[in-house]
């Protein structure tokens, strides 16, 4: 069966069909497979899964799901290679990332995004304008040698690989950067992939080739089934930027490309900010999925404050959580590396670790089934002084075990004979095992 007849989950969905990935998707978040058929007919729901790219277990991202996070890792020119960064995808795997993005500008970018997918048990994304960027510069010696070509063969080399879903810069125009030039943005582009097509759009004169050639990134992605992340080029990359005309004009271009990828049968999401104050987290999300007919929505954090360098896996956590309660359906995480240099191995974990944080605390305040379950059996594992109990429990046993001080069914160091749990059980008469 060649992947053309095969289809994307969303043309399956859409004749009626209920996918084995859908199946799995379904038992894993506790809901009938009709009903995820359904949603992902509707594009309010994916299941990245290139079909060059069969693998055990999937994930599905979307409305009423549980909130999903992504690890950024990957080679930079002179600091990091492949060694390491399979070090760093060990890491996330094992810390229940549910997915990981492929970032890297080293050198010999595809054998790295080949020895990185393989064997990878997650979704595995990319975003093909580094790679198209970095090879210019290589080979042409300037990435203003670009060409539209080049850009084109990125996209459909990633796609061959078996990349699950790629970020694709199509809502950055002419029109935009125009608008850019007039509006006094302190930042003004913090997307890597959008400063590259900045530079080469300026220099040219030209519009944007993910804008200008989409129906071919639509024929790509079809045949692959290829999810597409339509990204978010004019994020703001400060708080004073958040929520600003170039921002939104971009958003309301990508609600109409979310359209044109449904009518196409491609499954997409689409991405957003960045860094945006607390009171406007909240308004930023509610007014993406009004303009992008509830498409999955993939944001940065948000970031809710910029002064925190070396914390900033705090402060998207606390954007996070608001950002996933309020609708948001995928985070990726931030490390404490971020704005300071290429991330190690323990600022991967601490970064997953933050974003699964928030994203299970907002799956709370959502209602997703099992969610609260979760916190009441550690609730229960804690009144009962159950130890091994809590540490299965733990979203980080690795974390559980550093902190071994003198724990027993007594009580632990902190209170010692004085466990307040302990001592109000004795006067209430109710056995610690009890609730």
């Amino acid at each position: 069966m060649t992947t053309m007849q095969r289809g994307t989950q969303m043309m399956r969905a859409l004749q009626g069909e209920v996918t084995p990935e859908m199946v799995q998707v379904a038992k894993e978040e506790g809901w009938q497979a009709e009903e995820l058929r359904a949603e992902i007919a509707a594009g309010r729901v994916v299941i990245p899964a290139n079909n060059q790219r069969p693998r055990e277990k999937y994930c599905g991202v979307g409305r009423g799901l549980r909130t999903k996070v992504n690890a950024n890792i990957g080679t930079s020119k002179g600091t990091s290679g492949i060694d390491y960064e399979k070090s760093k995808l060990a890491i996330t795997v094992a810390c229940g990332a549910d997915a990981v993005m492929d970032l890297s500008t080293g050198p010999d970018i595809d054998g790295v995004r080949r020895a990185l997918i393989d064997g990878c048990p997650i979704a595995f994304g990319t975003v093909p304008i580094y790679q198209a960027t970095v090879e210019a510069q290589e080979k042409k010696g300037s990435f203003i040698a670009l060409t539209e070509e080049d850009i084109m063969k990125a996209v459909q080399a990633q796609a061959e690989d078996g990349v699950d879903f790629m970020t694709i810069h199509c809502g950055l125009t002419l029109e935009a950067l125009e608008k850019l030039r007039n509006h006094n943005r302190i930042t003004d582009v913090v997307s890597r992939g959008g400063s590259f097509l900045t530079g080469w759009m300026l220099h040219h004169e030209k519009e944007n080739p993910f804008y200008t050639r989409f129906d071919e990134i639509l024929e790509i992605a079809r045949q692959y089934d290829i999810t597409l992340s339509l990204g978010d080029a004019l994020r703001p990359g400060c708080l004073a930027d958040a929520t600003d005309r170039g921002q939104i004009q971009e958003l309301i271009l990508l609600g109409e490309l979310v359209d044109r990828c449904r009518a196409a049968e491609v499954q997409v999401i689409v991405e957003g900010p960045g860094h945006v104050p607390l009171d406007q987290v909240e308004m930023n999300i509610k007014l993406q999925k009004r303009l992008c007919q509830d498409a999955p929505f993939y944001v940065l954090g948000p970031l809710v404050t910029d002064v925190a360098p070396g914390y900033d896996h705090i402060t998207s956590a606390i954007g996070g959580a608001i950002a996933a309660a309020a609708g948001a359906d995928f985070l990726c995480y931030v490390t404490p590396a971020e704005h300071l240099g290429l991330p190690d191995e323990d600022a991967v974990r601490q970064g997953i670790m933050a974003s699964r944080i928030a994203g299970h605390a907002a799956d709370i305040a959502k209602g997703i089934k099992g969610a609260a379950d979760w916190d009441r059996s550690m609730a229960r594992a804690r009144k009962a002084l159950d130890w091994e109990e809590q540490r299965k429990l733990a979203m980080d046993p690795t974390t559980f075990d550093k902190h071994p001080h003198t724990r027993s069914k007594e009580g632990c160091s902190m209170c010692g004979p004085y466990c307040s749990m302990k001592i109000v059980s004795e006067y209430l008469g109710r056995p610690m095992g009890t609730c």
